[in-house]
Parts: structure tokens; sequence; C-alpha cells
């Protein structure tokens, strides 16, 4: 066992590598190494080259004006800035992206960042966890396609890829707008006439993207005709972990013993993180999640999920497990990167982190004092009359209220300060500047920054 003198009492135990801080400041998880994540962090060059330009290449999308990109910008540190993202058929990116002509719906949740995604531990999809390992299924995942998603997906970060084309609100359009959509729209997402088949076909017809498919898959893909979406999806997992890992922060050189990385004020708030504040009750682990759900009484905003008797409530958990006890229970998110990628909560309702940790401290009170201007929305008034009408429902906030898990915890203003300054040294230098994750073309000639 060896010390690392802070001037405060932090001991690093070995083998386990947990850091423990004095003044009850609980126990640190182990930094993150190599093996934590897939192919132990060192995926095949080509194919996460290939993944980089599917990941910003419209030619993915039904009518070819949007990609993955479009919401998980580099600009916008694997977001896109806004509360609730607007998709398919919206122009320009990031806090500039607004609806355009006029789009049918606005995307229900707001668009999680993708820092750290490639970490095994990483286990549950989506806000509301409809994707995740299960052996019960053929392909041996849970998904909104069933025994329908094909076999051959690397890990769960690629069957997630496989979804967002697959949604008219995100990538797919509108019924009638193109075949992409109608396949989508008529739930046809497998086989011949499927969405993955559709835009398959397309990479098919593009010679550059035979070549990039060829020197991803040696030995497997050998022609045009052998492409398929798995192979696509596998690919942008493979960029998305490689290329947005996070793993250098002050916190993670302190946790490798740098006994300088952080400042005193970041491990007073680490302190207070992992000791009497109880943030690390959820915020565990090695990218402080739980990696499970809870329901932690954020207002909703946009038009919901559809759920409840007027359709604009969002029921997370419970729309994948179909319990009600799970109804508002939503993914603990990893705060790697945090101070970067506001705006915060499961539709994105807070945009200051200093006030969605507030929320944490007294989140039914927060709940009912919530203010709508924290919220980040296109500049455009067509959809804002639809944004806030479960806000000003008093019947679902009283039963998000209810719902709540969270206990009243009240810190003090230098204790907040505190926490703000750890939550900052969460934040890892090299994904300060994203600029050169952006590739300047596409195989598909669709030009990147529109």
């Amino acid at each position: 066992m060896r010390s690392i003198a802070l001037g405060l009492p932090i001991v690093l135990a070995l083998p386990v590598a947990a850091v423990s801080l004095g003044g009850g400041g609980g126990v640190l998880p182990p930094p993150a190494t190599d093996v934590d994540f897939y192919d132990d962090g060192a995926p095949l060059d080509a194919k996460v080259e290939l993944g980089k330009v599917l990941f910003f290449d419209k030619i993915l999308s039904g009518n070819k004006n949007i990609s993955c990109a479009t919401c998980h910008h580099p600009l916008a540190d694997t977001g896109d800035g806004l509360s609730l993202p607007v998709g398919e058929g919206g122009v320009g990116l990031g806090v500039t992206r607004n609806t355009g002509d006029g789009v049918p719906e606005r995307v229900p949740r707001n668009a999680p960042t993708l820092f750290n995604l490639g970490a095994k531990e990483f286990v549950n999809m989506f806000h509301d966890g409809r994707v995740a390992p299960d052996p019960t299924h053929p392909s041996g995942f849970l998904s909104p396609a069933g025994d329908d998603l094909p076999l051959g997906l690397d890990n769960v970060l690629a069957v997630q890829a496989m979804f967002p084309v697959t949604s008219g609100t995100e990538m797919a359009g509108q019924l009638g707008e193109n075949r992409v959509a109608r396949a989508a729209f008529a739930g046809v997402l497998a086989g011949p006439n499927g969405v993955w088949e559709i835009l398959s076909e397309r990479l098919r017809q593009i010679p550059e993207y035979v070549d990039l498919f060829k020197a991803a898959y040696p030995g497997v893909v050998l022609q045009a005709a052998d492409i398929n979406f798995v192979h696509a999806a596998n690919a942008i997992a493979a960029f998305e972990a490689k290329t947005w890992r996070a793993t250098n922060s002050p916190f993670d050189r302190l946790l490798a013993g740098d006994n300088t990385a952080m400042s005193k004020q970041a491990i007073d708030g680490a302190k207070l993180f992992y000791g009497s504040a109880g943030c690390a009750t959820c915020h565990s682990g090695t990218f402080q999640t739980d990696q499970q759900f809870h329901a932690i009484a954020v207002p909703q905003i946009g038009p919901g999920k559809g759920d409840g008797p007027f359709g604009y409530e969002d029921f997370g958990l419970e729309r994948t497990t179909l319990d009600p006890a799970d109804r508002y229970k939503f993914r603990t998110p990893s705060l790697r990167n945090v101070a970067q990628t506001g705006p915060w909560g499961h539709d994105g309702a807070f945009n200051s982190l200093e006030d969605i940790v507030r929320h944490h401290l007294d989140a039914v009170s927060s709940l009912q004092a919530f203010d709508t201007d924290q919220c980040v929305l296109p500049s455009d008034p067509l959809l804002d009359p639809d944004d806030f009408l479960a806000t000003n429902d008093p019947a679902v906030t009283a039963a998000i209220a209810a719902a709540n898990e969270l206990p009243v915890n009240p810190l003090s203003d230098a204790e907040v300060d505190l926490l703000l300054e750890f939550l900052r040294a969460l934040t890892d230098p090299a994904s300060i500047d994203l600029r050169g994750d952006v590739p300047p073309t596409v195989p598909s000639g669709i030009p990147v920054a529109e």
C-alpha cells in the first residue's frame, strides 16, 4: 500500500486501486484501463474509419438529410445542446437547429452523449434501457426488434446503432416520403424489404464504401453483396468507442496516482460527493453510474412518449419492463465530461449544471418550482404550445413527485460550489476540442456541414 500526499488523507490501495478519501469522504473507484473497453480499447483502425464516415453520412437517413452526427455532434460534445432534438426535417446543427418549414414531431428525449459508451459496463442503452444483453433472444440482446434483430452484432453499443435509422422522427422520415420511411412505418426492419436492407443496398452502390467495408472486414466482406447493416452498426460502435473514450480527466489522473491532478476545492467536492452528499449512492463506479434506473422527479417537458391519458407523459423504464413500479425511472447517466454535456435530465429540462445539482438536493420542491425558461428549445414557435403540456398538468407533476426516490439533502451554497468543482474535474481535456473528429467529406458525396 502506498500513500499519496495531498495535504488530505488519501490512500491508494493495491491491487484493487481503490482510493480512500479521509474525513468521511468514502472510497473512490478504480481507474479505467484498456481492458474495461471493447477490443481492449483498440478496435481495428479500418473499422473505426468506416464507422466515422458512416456516423457523419446522411446516406443512412430516409431522405438523405440527417446523420447520426446531427444530434450527436462533436461540436456539441456528442450531443446537440438542445433540451430536445429536432430530428428529421430540421435545419442546422446544434443549438441553431430549428424546425425549418415544419417537422411533424419533436424527438421526445434529450440526445444522450456518447462518451465512454465503449466501456463494457454500459450494458443498458437508451434512457429507458430498451437495449440490453438478453440470452433469451437469438441475437443475444433485448431490443425493440425482438427476434428480428440480426445476428452478429458486437455489443450493445452496436445494437443501439441499429435503431435511429428506423425512427421516422429521427432519421427515416415520414410515411410516403421515401422507401425507408414506408418500411419503418410498417414495422419492417429486417428482411429483403426492411429498413436495414434498403440502407445496405445504398451502401453497396458506392464504390468507396465497398472498399472501406472490405478493409474493415477482411475475409468477411469480399464484394459489395456481402455488406449488411450489422457491419455498419458494428463499425459505428467501434468509432464511437475509440474516439469518444474520455479517461484522462484530473479525476482519472488522481485515481492513477497523480496527487497534483485535482485542486483542493475539487478534492473537497469529491469528499462530499462520495460522503455526506450521497451522490455516489447512484453515481458510483468508475464512470459515476450504477447502471440502474431511478425516479428523481425531473420535470416532464416536450411531447412525451405517448404515455398517460393525454399522451404527453414519458413513463421511462416502465415502457421496457411493463411494470408500473418502474414509472418515471430513467437510466443513471455517467458523469464523465458532465460539465460539457448539457442540457441535463432525460428530457434536457435543466440548462445549468448548478440547477441540476440543486434539483438533486430537494427534487420535489425543484419540480414544483420548475421554470421553463431553463429549457433550450428551437427559436421558432411552431411546436412551443406542446412543449409544456405535461409540465402544466398538476396531476402529472403530483405523480412524478410521488415517484421520487431522492431524499431531501440540504447543502450550503459553499458545499454546492465544491461539488461543482469536482464535477468539472471529471472533464477529459481531450474532449474539450473535438473539431478533429469531423471528416471533411463522406463517401456518398452528400455535404457533411449542411
